[in-house]
């Protein structure tokens, strides 16, 4: 009795048909809506001699019933050093009805379903991917333009190379993407941060700065412990999963509240950056692996301001330049 233990398949697109005494890998040729197999796994899959299934593809070729260009193929397979004749599942079906037509119709019925669910499974996920791809697509050019209107406030003069180095690695993903294809549609993951910042070690790293940069009075004065608030916001969780996940979306966060909050009488941007900087650090994130910042002062400063200037709609905006400039 033959069987069908389910579809097993590889990256390679092997698909497995199993029977009672073992089982056979065929190689799934999904675009062409067929399968490819060796001569010997035809011999396998019917129990008959070699001389029988030659002179059948023989006669299916021959009596013109297939054609020989579109059904027979050389394929390098595992565990050969060269290439071997593979055979259409119309060729294997041809042979099948002449030697053994019920293994042949449980064959026939077993690779229809196989190739079916390929084909519905591939749609489905195709059609997700290409929904995925033209939303980032879209979103990135929204990102572009967002940037370009920026670069022309008279608060980011002076600006202009950074904002300009961020466009150009928004401009590489979108060609990418313009270019779709399966390799191009992962987008980067966040990590999850080992350390978690609290209100009190802020304040510590604020008179700290503070010291530092001789600031005045008013420099770091907070408000109605409104850093409390921000910090605390960065840790929520909502059902057991927190609202943030990722250390990229937390920093950004911070940064972001911070600067458009103004927690402090004085200094919010300044102080915003130094937290940034701070808790990147302290997660051995803030580095690449070749000893660069992942965001160095420069662009760090014109991100700083492209925050300031946003209205709050583009608060989302914001929030994924930075997270994806971290991630990059």
């Amino acid at each position: 009795m033959w069987y069908d233990l389910g579809v097993k398949k590889a990256k390679n697109n092997t698909v497995i048909y199993q029977n009672n005494k073992g089982a056979i890998e065929f190689k799934g040729d999904f675009r062409r809506d067929t399968i490819w197999a060796t001569q010997a796994q035809i011999i396998q899959l019917f129990g008959v001699d070699q001389s029988v299934v030659s002179r059948h593809i023989k006669n299916i070729f021959a009596s013109g019933e297939v054609n020989i260009k579109s059904n027979m193929q050389n394929m390098h397979i595992a565990n050969s050093d060269k290439p071997v004749l593979t055979y259409s599942l119309d060729v294997v079906l041809g042979v099948g009805y002449r030697t053994n037509s019920r293994i042949a119709i449980e064959f026939r019925k077993w690779a229809t379903k196989t190739l079916k669910d390929h084909l519905v499974e591939g749609y489905t996920i195709n059609r997700r991917r290409l929904a995925q791809t033209a939303d980032r697509l879209q979103d990135l050019q929204d990102t572009v333009s967002f940037l370009q209107r920026k670069s022309k406030h008279k608060l980011l003069a002076g600006q202009e190379k950074e904002i300009l180095s961020l466009l150009s690695d928004y401009a590489k993903t979108i060609s990418l993407l313009e270019n779709y294809d399966d390799n191009n549609i992962a987008q980067a993951k966040g990590i999850k941060g080992r350390y978690r910042l609290t209100y009190e070690t802020a304040i510590k790293v604020i008179s700290a700065i503070k010291k530092e940069l001789r600031g005045g009075e008013l420099f770091g004065k907070e408000l109605n412990h409104n850093l409390e608030a921000i910090i605390g916001n960065l840790y929520q969780s909502q059902g057991g999963d927190d609202i943030y996940p990722t250390l990229e979306e937390k920093v950004a966060h911070l940064l972001y509240f911070i600067i458009k909050d103004h927690p402090f009488v004085d200094g919010n941007k300044r102080i915003a950056s130094f937290l940034f900087v701070y808790l990147l650090d302290r997660n051995d994130y803030l580095f690449k692996k070749g000893g660069e910042r992942k965001i160095n002062d420069n662009a760090l400063t014109a991100l700083t301001l492209l925050v300031a200037t946003s209205s709050p709609r583009e608060k989302f905006r914001m929030v994924s330049i930075i997270t994806n400039l971290l991630m990059r």
